[in-house]
């Protein structure tokens, strides 16, 4: 089992930066993709940015596009997800997840593998 645990999370007005962090461990840790997504209250679950451990391909929604940027560090089992210029919408529960294959990178149901979260909050 991949256990993965998100920190970084917190509460910053409109236009401020957060830097999410996402530590794995189990013998499965190193799934082929990485993962946050974001879920608000009453909306469903979406997928933020995506990256490739193999090669650090990186993939964006494009609500976030430009804004945001994910990264890894195999030496810590890390992965990150830097955030800038946060708006309002921003705000929501971001979780970090695991996959070792994928057609879809932005549908929740292909990730078998997810954190508990951490609650981003952007005040206007």
């Amino acid at each position: 089992q991949v256990q993965l645990v998100e920190s970084g999370g917190g509460s910053v007005q409109a236009g401020g930066s957060l830097r999410l962090s996402c530590t794995g461990s189990g013998a499965t840790w190193r799934r082929s993709f990485m993962g946050w997504f974001r879920q608000a209250p009453g909306k469903e679950r979406e997928g933020v940015a995506t990256i490739a451990r193999t090669d650090g391909r990186a993939f964006y929604a494009d609500a976030v596009k430009g804004r945001v940027t994910i990264s890894q560090d195999d030496a810590k089992n890390t992965v990150y997800l830097q955030m800038n210029s946060l708006n309002p919408e921003d705000s929501a529960m971001y979780y970090c997840a695991a996959a070792s294959t994928l057609t879809t990178w932005k549908l929740a149901a292909q990730w078998p593998s997810w954190g508990q979260g951490t609650q981003v909050t952007v005040s206007s």
